[in-house]
């Protein structure tokens, strides 16, 4: 299978972003956001690694199955996640990007770069986050939509890990499986909530 990661790696580079012109951004976005692909076949991606567990720092896919999703407005079968912390009690704290436009989530990313271990952006790369630091920074506020708790018991699938190099692309891939609403209500309610 012919990586959809690696097709667009690099087409919008950290180390590049700022040489672009807006419409040539515009035009690299709208062109992932029309992609036509499955979570599975992104969750099956040849450049995503399997790992037996998530761990700090680290973007991941997964299909997950929320335990109170009767109460919840709606959900997200299918979270990118960037793990913040364990949980007291079990399961982990993460980042879930698909609660934010394609916009917002390219900015988070950005400013949650600035905590990051080194500029390789290779599988030595991570964030050194918390919920403290988190919580702190004016600059970090719209993470409040994404803030999420992930319990052990409700995960449906292996995490999938997406290396550093492709963080920002796969931002921008339509992947997200919300249920009971659109992803245009999550985003406006998201853009409320911060």
């Amino acid at each position: 299978m012919a990586s959809l990661l690696k097709k667009f790696e690099g087409g919008l580079s950290y180390n590049e972003i700022k040489s672009f012109t807006a419409k040539a951004r515009s035009w690299y976005i709208n062109e992932l956001q029309n992609i036509k692909v499955g979570s599975r076949k992104l969750f099956n991606d040849d450049e995503t690694r399997s790992r037996g567990r998530l761990l700090p720092g680290r973007l991941f896919m997964f299909f997950y199955d929320p335990k109170h999703k009767d109460t919840l407005p709606y959900y997200d079968r299918f979270p990118l996640v960037m793990v913040v912390d364990k949980a007291p009690g079990g399961g982990f704290y993460g980042l879930n990007f698909h609660y934010l436009d394609y916009r917002k989530r390219a900015i988070l990313m950005e400013r949650l770069l600035q905590y990051k271990n080194n500029n390789k952006f290779d599988e030595t790369t991570k964030l050194k986050l918390n919920y403290q630091l988190l919580k702190r920074s004016a600059k970090l506020k719209a993470f409040k939509p994404c803030f999420k708790h992930y319990i052990p018991s409700q995960f449906r699938s292996q995490f999938r890990e997406v290396p550093a190099e492709y963080w920002e692309t796969v931002l921008f891939f339509p992947s997200e499986q919300f249920k009971k609403a659109s992803k245009q209500t999550v985003f406006s309610d998201s853009r409320k909530g911060i």
